[in-house]
């Protein structure tokens, strides 16, 4: 017949013959006074399988000393301070002398051992261990719960202290590494491993041409769910040999370790504030004193790409929406009018309605909020591209709206300098603020002295003047040469795509107006029904100079094959 632990001891590393040595090898049966169990346990795998196999040896000698029988050794590897860590063994342990009755005594070796979390959780267990008349003694302190309840007490409360000490250093290494630009372990991203010893990301071979495949996918605009969809009608699976699913790709393209940068994501809390070893999603890059985002290795995007991805997700993604709900996220947008296009009578947004653009006022509210306005969908979008082009193509090439629309463009091909942009501009903002609380700290509340102050306040002033530096170089525009001429935006409004020619549209103009059909099947031309109010009216050109800039606009078209100068 064979125990019911001969797993636990096997984990241990346990011979057959020394298992016999220490009373192990057959299942212990009897009265419960007479037999107990064995509570072992590490915090992590660096605490060798030697040191615990010694902790059973000593433990079973003192058993037998004390003429009890081990029924069972309970082994797990969890950590004893968390309190959303749940300790399955321990509490089968502590169930089968509280709930089960099957002993009436616990060994563990040391009170760190049996908890971490103070008197709280070790007052509890002692209370109902004196209710089934059962003990806890511990070993290396020589302590019996029945004799020396208080000094179990103050050494649970030691230990939890203990833990927050263990925990600070713990983040501190963690962070330190961070800002090193080491690699903290864990699973890392699809596409990327960490060589052993190397602390640094690196392309996997294995996995990387994959992951840049999702990753074009992911700048082209496909949606997370059609990836997934599509990797599994090819019968690719994931990493763990699973389906793909959409939350999976969600989770890659919002992750800043994909990119190769060091990750700060938020801890989840629960309703009391307290840690649930979870992480919101993402996150946002670590920066250095700089305000640069720290690198830790390789990536399978750009940072660019990233922050591209995260505003193509985020434009499709439900404004206000509850955490934790379950809505879908925005479709694509296909047409080129949503927030631009409004009704001729209400003066309110025309949105999309499927083939048409329609009044929302009168879909919302109905015929008493506006009679509303409508219009065949395709027809608006081709009757506006055919507006835009000429109009850009009747300016001149130091019209305030052309550098408008070439600073929108650029703006939109270069999302990184933006983000970049405002990390430094909230980087300023926290140093200027802890300058002014160091001045505060030193000249009004007196609490530091001027030592202190004249080294902080040096390194403060370092910093502020760098990302000033920084500020102004990001601040200064690019060069728009190539883009000042209005035949190339418009041969590039060909070329640009959907989103490219709504960035350009919401460049040129601030709204058009839908003027309300004369009647019933009113054939007027939609380019007399559209209104446009463009940011710039000025600056126009001869009926000959547009003729001849639009045909040189189509011969460059033509010779690139419609591809963007």
């Amino acid at each position: 017949m064979e125990r019911d632990d001969r797993h636990a001891l096997r984990a241990l590393g346990f011979e057959d013959d020394e298992l016999k040595e220490l009373g192990l090898w057959l299942p212990a049966v009897g009265d419960p006074a007479d037999l107990a169990e064995i509570y072992i346990r590490r915090s992590k795998k660096k605490d060798t399988l030697s040191a615990l196999r010694e902790q059973v040896r000593r433990i079973c000698t003192h058993a037998n000393y004390e003429g009890k029988r081990v029924r069972h050794v309970w082994f797990e590897q969890k950590s004893a301070s968390k309190s959303y860590v749940r300790r399955e063994e321990f509490e089968s342990a502590t169930a089968a002398i509280i709930t089960l009755g099957l002993s009436k005594t616990l060994y563990v070796f040391k009170t760190s051992r049996l908890s971490r979390r103070g008197m709280g959780q070790v007052g509890l267990l002692l209370d109902a261990f004196e209710e089934r008349k059962a003990r806890i003694y511990v070993l290396a302190e020589s302590i019996d719960s029945t004799k020396s309840r208080m000094i179990l007490a103050i050494l649970s409360e030691q230990a939890r202290d203990q833990a927050s000490d263990i925990s600070q250093f713990t983040k501190l290494g963690i962070d330190a590494n961070k800002a090193e630009g080491k690699w903290n372990g864990g699973v890392t991203p699809f596409g990327l491993h960490c060589p052993k010893g190397s602390g640094k990301l690196k392309q996997n071979p294995a996995e990387y041409p994959l992951a840049r495949r999702i990753a074009e996918y992911l700048l082209n605009r496909k949606t997370p769910g059609w990836i997934a969809e599509t990797l599994n009608s090819e019968k690719i699976k994931t990493r763990t040999g699973k389906l793909w699913a959409a939350g999976g790709i969600i989770s890659l393209a919002h992750s800043v370790s994909w990119a190769g940068l060091v990750p700060m994501r938020e801890k989840i809390l629960d309703e009391h504030g307290n840690d649930t070893g979870k992480y919101h999603r993402g996150g946002e890059p670590l920066l250095n004193n700089g305000g640069h985002p720290v690198s830790c290795g390789e990536g399978v995007i750009t940072f660019a790409e990233h922050v591209k991805i995260k505003e193509i997700l985020a434009s499709r993604a439900q404004a206000n929406s509850p955490i934790g709900s379950r809505k879908r996220g925005k479709r694509e947008t296909v047409t080129l009018l949503p927030g631009i296009l409004r009704c001729g009578l209400c003066k309110g947004p025309q949105v999309n309605s499927g083939v048409s653009y329609r009044c929302k006022t009168r879909q919302d509210t109905g015929p008493m909020g506006c009679n509303g306005t409508s219009t065949d969908r395709r027809r608006a979008d081709e009757a506006v591209s055919t507006l835009w082009i000429n109009h850009v193509l009747s300016l001149t090439p130091d019209s305030p709206t052309i550098h408008e629309i070439a600073r929108g463009w650029l703006k939109y091909k270069d999302p990184e300098k933006e983000a970049r942009k405002a990390h430094v501009t909230a980087a300023l903002e926290s140093a200027v603020s802890r300058e002014l609380q160091l001045q505060k700290e030193r000249f009004v509340l007196n609490r530091i002295n001027e030592a202190t102050y004249e080294f902080l306040w040096r390194e403060l002033s370092s910093q502020i003047e760098a990302l000033k530096v920084e500020l102004a170089e990001l601040s200064q525009e690019a060069d728009l040469t190539p883009l000042m001429d209005p035949g190339a935006l418009a041969a590039l409004w060909e070329s640009s795509g959907n989103g490219g020619q709504r960035a350009l549209l919401r460049a040129a103009l601030n709204k058009i107006t839908l003027v309300p059909a004369r009647y019933r099947g009113d054939r007027t031309p939609i380019l007399d029904r559209l209104v446009p109010d463009w940011r710039d009216q000025e600056h126009t050109r001869s009926a000959d100079e547009i003729a001849t800039a639009y045909a040189n606009a189509q011969r460059s078209t033509t010779s690139r094959g419609r591809t963007a100068p």
